[in-house]
C-alpha cells in the first residue's frame, strides 16, 4: 500500500524556496560588512529597520530584539509581571507563549480557542479572569488576527495588560488595524520559517513611550539609550538585534505586502480546490479580517476519510509526495514537562486539574495539519499538485 502511494510523485516541480533572498539582501548585508559597524550601538541598520517596521504597522515605537520568545519575556518583565501573577494564553499555540510568563515566575492560564480560526475565544478569556490575572496574550494564529476589539475591551474592563503574540502576523490587520493598535505591545518573530526572517530575530511594537523605554533598558543590559559610560540603571539582559539581522529584515520588509497578497489569493484558490475532497476542512477566515498573512495553511484532517491512517502517517505520505507539511501544535499543557510540573525550580503555581474546557484546542491539536507558507507562494500548478497528492493518498487508503 505504501508503494502505491509513493510511486510517481504528485509534485511536478519544486515549490518556491524559503527563505527568499535576492540582490537586495546581499546589497544591504555587504554594506554592513564593509562599514565595520556590526553592532546596533554604532550602526544605523537596526534603527532604520525599527522605524520602518513601526511605520508599516502604524505604531510609534519598535525595538528589534534577538528572537520572538525573548520579545514576549521582555514585555512581561517591563510590565512587572511576576511571582503569583496569572497570564491568560491560548491553549493552542507554540510553546513560547506558554513559557514566557514562567521565566518571571508567573503562571500561564490556558483557555480555549475558536474551532474555526484557532484564535483565542474572548468569552473563554473573560471566564478565566481571577484577581491574580495581570495580562493576556492572544496569538494571531497563522496570521489570522484574534477578535481584538472584544479582547481589548474585556481587558480594559478588568485592568489587564494585553500583549499580542504576532509571530505569524507581520502586516496582518483586522477591521483595518494592525498588531500593536489594540494592545500595550505586540511581539514578532523573525525565526527562519516566519514570513519575514533573518534566521533568528524578533521585534516589539508599542505606542507607549514609557513602556518602550523600560523594554529598551531591559534588552540592553540595563543601559539607557546612547549610554557611553556603562550606566546600568536596572537589572537587564542582552537581547539586542545586530546590524546584519536588521539589514536582511529591511530587504524582507520591502516584499512583505506583495507576498501577503499572493498568499491570500492562493489561499482562496486552494480552498476552492480542496472543497472537492471529503475529510479536509481548512482554517476559516472571519469577515472582519482585512489582511491575513497565512503563515501556515492549516486544515482539519479527518482520518475516517483516509482509511483511518493517523495524522502522522498522513503527513509522512504527503511529505513523500513532495509537499512540505507537518502535524500541528499539541495542547501545550499536555506536553511532558507541563504534565510533570517540571518547571526547573521556578515558582509557577500551575495545576492541570484547574484547567477549564479546552475542547476546541484539543480537537485542533489532535486533528490539524499545516502546510508551509511557501506552498502558497507559488502558482496554480503548485496548488493543484497539493490537491493531487491529497487525492492520491485518499484513493490509496480509503478501501484499506
Amino acid at each position: 500500500m505504501e508503494d502505491k502511494v509513493k510511486n510517481n510523485l504528485s509534485k511536478t516541480k519544486e515549490f518556491p524556496k524559503w527563505p527568499i533572498s535576492g540582490d537586495r539582501e546581499i546589497e544591504l548585508v555587504t554594506k554592513v560588512a564593509r562599514s565595520g559597524n556590526w553592532w546596533r550601538m554604532n550602526g544605523t541598520m537596526v534603527t532604520e529597520f525599527e522605524q520602518k517596521f513601526a511605520d508599516y504597522h502604524d505604531t510609534k515605537f519598535c525595538l528589534g530584539v534577538t528572537n520572538g520568545t525573548q520579545a514576549i519575556e521582555l514585555v512581561l518583565a517591563a510590565l512587572d509581571i511576576q511571582t503569583g501573577d496569572e497570564v491568560i494564553v491560548p491553549a493552542f499555540t507554540f510553546i513560547s507563549t506558554f513559557t514566557a510568563p514562567m521565566y518571571g515566575n508567573a503562571t500561564p492560564v490556558p483557555v480555549d480557542v475558536d474551532e474555526d480560526t484557532f484564535c483565542m475565544l474572548p468569552e473563554a478569556f473573560e471566564k478565566a479572569i481571577t484577581p491574580k490575572t495581570k495580562a493576556v496574550i492572544p496569538v494571531h494564529m497563522a496570521g489570522h488576527m484574534c477578535d481584538m476589539e472584544k479582547i481589548s475591551s474585556i481587558a480594559k474592563k478588568h485592568n489587564i495588560y494585553v500583549i499580542e503574540d504576532a509571530a505569524h502576523a507581520h502586516g496582518a490587520s483586522i477591521n483595518g488595524k494592525k498588531p500593536g493598535l489594540y494592545s500595550d505591545a505586540a511581539t514578532f518573530s523573525f525565526q527562519n520559517g516566519k514570513i519575514m526572517t533573518c534566521g533568528e530575530g524578533g521585534a516589539i511594537l508599542t505606542n507607549t513611550e514609557e513602556l518602550y523605554q523600560k523594554i529598551y533598558l531591559l534588552h540592553g543590559v540595563g543601559r539607557p539609550i546612547n549610554d557611553k559610560i556603562y550606566r546600568h540603571v536596572v537589572l537587564g539582559t542582552n537581547a539586542r538585534m545586530n546590524e546584519f539581522q536588521a539589514a536582511i529584515l529591511l530587504a524582507q520588509l520591502e516584499r512583505l505586502e506583495e507576498l501577503n497578497k499572493k498568499r491570500q489569493d492562493n489561499f482562496n484558490y486552494l480552498n476552492m480546490l480542496l472543497e472537492q475532497i471529503e475529510g479536509i476542512i481548512p482554517q476559516k477566515m472571519s469577515p472582519s479580517i482585512t489582511v491575513n498573512t497565512h503563515y501556515m495553511y492549516m486544515f482539519y484532517y479527518d482520518k475516517s476519510y483516509f482509511g483511518n491512517i493517523s495524522s502522522e502517517e498522513f503527513v509522512s505520505y504527503i511529505n513523500a509526495e513532495g509537499i512540505p507539511a507537518s502535524v500541528c501544535f499539541p495542547v501545550l499543557s499536555n506536553t511532558k514537562f507541563f504534565m510533570e510540573n517540571d518547571f526547573n525550580g521556578r515558582c509557577v503555581n500551575y495545576k492541570k486539574e484547574n484547567e477549564v474546557d479546552l475542547s476546541n484546542a484539543n480537537k485542533a491539536g489532535d486533528n490539524v495539519i499545516w502546510l508551509h507558507h511557501r506552498t502558497l507562494e507559488g502558482d496554480e500548478v503548485d496548488l493543484q499538485d497539493i490537491v493531487m497528492a491529497v487525492k492520491k493518498i485518499q484513493n490509496a487508503f480509503i478501501h484499506r
